[in-house]
């Protein structure tokens, strides 16, 4: 793109976004009446692309910088990294949107939008995509690919074609009911995620969110179902009491880490254990539990008065609801950014998890911060069963769903701990979890999901520190590269010479205590010699 004649002028940011819209909804547009509606998508948002490249030297002051301040747009690895990254993050993008949207819109139409959303995503992600955001991404394909050539391997080796699986899969994973069933189980597994993160983000590991989740959705339930109260106020007394059950769970292990110095791991494994007992001694009849069905005993059902409506996935082509507490898990991930980004105790506790030696040097009370991040991660884990018992069953029994808070710890690592990395995991887990529940009636192991789960978090885990050590390294030597060249180019101050014109002779520099009007010497500058 380089090599095309530019005119002699600037472009603002807006006109190119603009432009380059208008040029990839055109382009879609136009080739989508001769060609397939991916393929005039794809090509759509690849103009634009090529486009916002081309017009990028018009634009003044939009010159990419990475997270230590060094510029970035124009290096090595901007053109051989960021920018394959940025086009093919947009491509994606513009085809997933045009896929959706033929859902509910005709082909035609949703492919012009999916072209427009793509090339509008075309023009941010070329200025806007970090080396660092870029090398994360790298190193999520890589471990995809891994993952998808390891399990490809073991079905081979089993006698299976794998690419006929892969084939099922994703056609059993984007049907209607599939993926409403990947969106609700995503918000659970979000939710789980989020409080293994607010651990990791402390070097704390809570593996404990399996029983503080299991506990207080038991007692919620009871409350819930026990209590009967007006609509509004019976969902908010569920959800602060499985928040406080969780929060109070965690925080023995937040106290005895830091009054006893017990690990963490071994508490909450240990009070993951109490917590199944408690649950199996209070969950009979007699007890908090009645009769719900042959085979089966839990909670008074909750009335219908303290259950959170679904939203209709009419959209998606489904009969089924979405689970209403999909907006809890929104403002569960927008409160974690904010806390971690914009508050002083967000800053104390990553910077306690950096290095606690220097954060008890600059005055934080590291003991504080790590009760704090235990009770706060608890009270997270207590509103992971809340979903699914305020959404479907509206009663905790023996068949309500185990071990999230162990795929809770997965999914936190794949997604980086990061609240958007998590949503992207937390589905992807979740449609792996879907789609393979297509293949026992074709004779093939459901578990080859749990090979495919277990090899990319490994995978990412390893590639991603891989990368991460490389790219800090790499930022550094740009940034010192600049430097450099700063300070080469910044002048040297010019000599203070102190000619005839200024009423003084050329030894006078020699003689500090003379003075400059009648040559007498200077009381304080003999003092000073």
């Amino acid at each position: 793109m380089s090599k095309l004649p530019r005119p002699d002028m600037t472009m603002s940011g807006p006109v190119v976004a603009a432009i380059a819209v208008v040029l990839g909804a055109g382009v879609t547009a136009g080739l989508d009446l001769a060609l397939l509606w991916w393929v005039a998508v794809i090509i759509g948002v690849v103009v634009a692309f090529g486009f916002v490249a081309w017009a990028a030297p018009l634009i003044p002051d939009e010159r990419g910088a990475g997270s230590g301040g060094a510029t970035e747009e124009g290096t090595a690895l901007h053109k051989t990294l960021v920018v394959p990254t940025a086009l093919l993050l947009a491509v994606v993008s513009g085809l997933l949107s045009a896929w959706l949207l033929d859902l509910q819109l005709q082909e035609w139409a949703a492919a012009l939008l999916g072209g427009a959303i793509g090339a509008a995503l075309a023009f941010l992600l070329f200025h806007r995509l970090s080396a660092m955001l870029a090398l994360s991404f790298a190193a999520v394909f890589a471990a995809g690919i891994l993952a998808i050539a390891v399990t490809a391997a073991v079905l081979y080796f089993s006698g299976i074609t794998p690419l006929a699986t892969f084939e099922r899969m994703l056609e059993y994973g984007t049907r209607p009911n599939s993926m409403v069933q990947i969106i609700n189980d995503g918000v659970t597994y979000y939710l789980a995620a989020v409080a293994v993160a607010i651990g990791f983000k402390m070097k704390l590991f809570n593996i404990g969110v399996d029983g503080q989740y299991r506990l207080a959705a038991l007692l919620a339930a009871a409350v819930g179902g026990y209590l009967v109260l007006p609509p509004v106020i019976s969902q908010f007394v569920v959800i602060v009491t499985a928040v406080a059950v969780g929060g109070v769970w965690a925080g023995i292990a937040g106290y005895l880490k830091v009054a006893r110095g017990v690990s963490e791991v071994i508490s909450t494994i240990m009070l993951n254990s109490i917590a199944t007992g408690i649950t199996a001694y209070l969950l009979t009849e007699g007890r908090l539990a009645v009769e719900i069905s042959t085979n089966n005993i839990g909670t008074p059902p909750i009335p219908e008065s303290g259950w959170v409506p679904g939203i209709p996935a009419t959209f998606l082509g489904s009969e089924r609801e979405i689970f209403g507490l999909i907006f809890l898990a929104v403002a569960v991930g927008i409160g974690y950014w904010i806390m971690l980004n914009r508050t002083r105790f967000g800053f104390e506790l990553r910077a306690t998890g950096q290095s606690k030696t220097a954060a008890e040097a600059s005055g934080v009370d590291v003991k504080k911060m790590v009760f704090l991040s235990m009770l706060f991660s608890g009270m997270v884990a207590g509103l992971v069963g809340l979903p699914q018992l305020l959404g479907s069953s509206h009663y905790y029994a023996l068949d309500f769903p185990t071990g999230i808070g162990f795929i809770g710890i997965a999914i936190a690592l794949l997604g980086r701990n990061h609240p958007v990395g998590i949503v992207f995991a937390s589905l992807f887990w979740a449609f792996l979890n879907q789609a393979a529940g297509i293949l026992p009636f074709d004779g093939i192991p459901q578990e080859i999901a749990v090979i495919a789960q277990a090899t990319i978090v490994l995978t990412v885990v390893v590639v991603y520190e891989v990368v991460h050590r490389w790219g800090r390294r790499y930022e550094q030597q740009q940034i010192g590269r600049q430097l450099g060249q700063t300070t080469e180019t910044t002048p040297e101050p010019a000599a203070v010479s102190h000619g005839p014109e200024h009423g003084s002779d050329e030894g006078d520099d020699s003689v500090p205590g003379r003075s400059k009007e009648d040559g007498t010497d200077d009381k304080s500058g003999g003092e000073a010699q």
